[in-house]
This record gives C-alpha cells, sequence and structure tokens, in this order.
C-alpha cells in the first residue's frame, strides 16, 4: 500500500493552528465583552488544541494508506475510528487534481474521486506531490474506462 507525503502533516498542522486560533480569537472576544475568563484558560485551551492537532497529524499521516488493487481503489485512513474504503472502478465517474493555495506553497495536490451513488460520493487522496497526482487520476481514469467496458451488459 502507498502513503502520502510526509509533507501533509505540515498542511494538517497548519490547519490545526489556524482553527485552534480562531477558537482563541473567540474566546479572546467573550471575555473582553461578555463574561471574563482567566488567560490561562484561553492560552491553555489554545495549547492543548495544537498539541493534539499534532498528535492527530502525525498518527493520521502513519495509517493513511491507498492501493490501486485489481478491482478497486483501496483506502484506509482514521485515527480514532479507522475506515477502511473500497472503490470498485466501475462506481467512478471522474477524477480531480486539486491544489489550493497553502497545498500550491508545500508543493502537494490532492486527488478527488468521484463516485456514482447519493450526493458527497466522493473520495479524496491528499498529500500527494503534483505528478504522483496526476498520474494517479490518469491510472484511476483508465481503469474505470477498462471497467465500465468489461462490465456491460
Amino acid at each position: 500500500m502507498e502513503s502520502i507525503h510526509p509533507r501533509v502533516r505540515l498542511l494538517w498542522i497548519l490547519s490545526t493552528v489556524i482553527q485552534a486560533s480562531v477558537l482563541g480569537v473567540i474566546a479572546y472576544l467573550v471575555d473582553r465583552f461578555a463574561v471574563p475568563l482567566p488567560q490561562t484558560v484561553i492560552v491553555g485551551g489554545w495549547v492543548v488544541l495544537v498539541v493534539l492537532g499534532v498528535v492527530h497529524a502525525v498518527a493520521a499521516h502513519r495509517i493513511w494508506r491507498f492501493d490501486l488493487q485489481d478491482d478497486a481503489l483501496f483506502l484506509l485512513r482514521g485515527v480514532v475510528t479507522r475506515t477502511d474504503t473500497s472503490v470498485p472502478y466501475v462506481r467512478v465517474q471522474h477524477v480531480d487534481t486539486t491544489r489550493g493555495p497553502v497545498e500550491r506553497a508545500i508543493g502537494l495536490a490532492s486527488v478527488v474521486v468521484y463516485t456514482a451513488g447519493t450526493r458527497g460520493a466522493d473520495i479524496t487522496i491528499p498529500g500527494l506531490r503534483p505528478e504522483r497526482a496526476t498520474e494517479l487520476r490518469e491510472q484511476l481514469r483508465d481503469l474505470a474506462n477498462e471497467s465500465e467496458a468489461t462490465d456491460a451488459v
């Protein structure tokens, strides 16, 4: 099974710091304009959230794996709740590569696999080098086309 690039941890940690900072600003505003809060609660809460986020990012990276099997894309992910996902190639509708501004800044990309089914039926594989993301997108497209041809009635 293939793992994702280690730099994705930086992306996830940065996301955690931003989210913790937004909550810290909200706590500061509550302290300033509504209910007084001890500064140790605000700062301590921010530190705890950041530390938990870093631990989660490291653990998530260690677990995140994917594999192109004979008939399906297989994904393994999740820290608290482990999720094993098998996406049959015949269910793949289309595949995109995405690179947000932060991903571009750290040299990463994601592959999004859209599947037939209910709303929100998509799978994202984060933390790939842009070349690998393009290669994976093309492989998945070809595998989906091949499986569609062999699945014809």
